[in-house]
């Protein structure tokens, strides 16, 4: 029979597991903040944008729980340098291509992992003396089981292009290696994984991931002013034929290329364009277009004013270079 004060013991321990999980949230809630003006897809931005805030009370959470295990308050250690090494890893898709990396590496590997200890310190905590610190870990489990599940439906959704879907696959495994390499978040190895939660099993109506992907969708279709509509088709042409001069001669008298953007156009073969974001702000509108070929696309900025005789760019600069998706 199980002593009813068995447990983790001494209170260093769970001191020390409390620190190493506060390493790994800290960090991840900092990863997906920056990662948001990095993703370009709207379903997975909302996506993270939402996650943040979660990850952001976790780590407040454990941080007030460490006074009350005699240890230093708001403190993050990492197990070893393993662990750090694959937070590394995890944070290191930072090219607006590579979304489906950044989102099976946190959603397919570190938030299971999370769950997964979670899980473990919950199944072996005493019932006596460690109450505090197994709500703080169930409301944790219960956000990233939420997490998870939402996060794979829109990595799904984003890999379904040819090629993505293996490459979320790889990537997964390299993480996979380095944190088992590592013995998990806390050193000691790794937990059971926890199986998946189906989506429509308490997911949250701010978490659904489907109501994320249509905004995304209906995203893909802009009002605009008819007259500007047909500014940007007849500017888009002109950059399709790589015709800078007269790509110059629609620009705001004054205004200059920005950086970068000839020397894309000479280099990238172009058949085609769309219109993936715009922003209304007092009389101008700021559009960014995808300029895409058989191989390599580019996505440009521009902020579009109302001249005398009509819409011209007054900024265009080159945004991103996205590079051809391996077969």
């Amino acid at each position: 029979m199980t002593h009813p004060l068995s447990g983790f013991t001494p209170v260093e321990d769970s001191a020390r597991l409390i620190r190493n999980y506060r390493y790994a949230v800290e960090r991840m809630m900092r990863i997906l903040g920056g990662w948001i003006a990095l993703t370009p897809e709207l379903s997975a931005k909302l996506l993270l944008g939402r996650h943040v805030w979660d990850n952001a009370q976790h780590a407040d959470a454990l941080g007030r729980r460490l006074p009350e295990l005699r240890a230093a308050g708001g403190v993050s250690e990492p197990a070893n340098a393993g662990v750090v090494a694959f937070m590394d890893a995890v944070e290191s898709p930072q090219e607006p291509h590579e979304s489906v990396e950044r989102l099976a590496g946190v959603y397919g590997v570190l938030k299971p992992h999370l769950l997964a200890s979670y899980e473990d310190h919950l199944a072996r905590a005493n019932a006596v003396y460690e109450p505090p610190t197994q709500r703080i870990l169930a409301r944790c489990a219960e956000d990233e089981r939420r997490h998870i599940a939402a996060g794979m439906v829109v990595l799904r959704h984003l890999a379904a292009a040819p090629g993505l879907a293996s490459r979320a696959d790889a990537w997964r495994a390299t993480l996979e290696a380095l944190l088992s390499a590592a013995g998990g978040v806390t050193g000691g190895g790794l937990p059971a994984t926890v199986p998946p939660t189906p989506v429509d099993d308490g997911i949250g109506v701010s978490d659904d991931p489907r109501e994320l992907i249509r905004l995304e969708q209906a995203g893909a279709h802009f009002s605009l002013p008819e007259d500007l509509a047909s500014a940007i088709e007849s500017l888009a042409g002109a950059l399709i034929a790589r015709d800078t001069d007269g790509v110059r001669r629609r620009l705001v008298v004054g205004a200059s290329l920005g950086e970068g953007v000839v020397p894309a156009l000479a280099t990238l073969g172009l058949t085609g364009y769309r219109t993936v974001a715009v922003a209304k702000i007092g009389r101008q509108y700021l559009v960014k277009m995808r300029l895409e070929g058989a191989g390599d696309s580019v996505t440009l900025s521009m902020r579009w004013v109302a001249a005398d005789d009509g819409w011209r760019p007054a900024v265009l600069d080159l945004a991103a270079l996205h590079p051809a998706r391996p077969a």
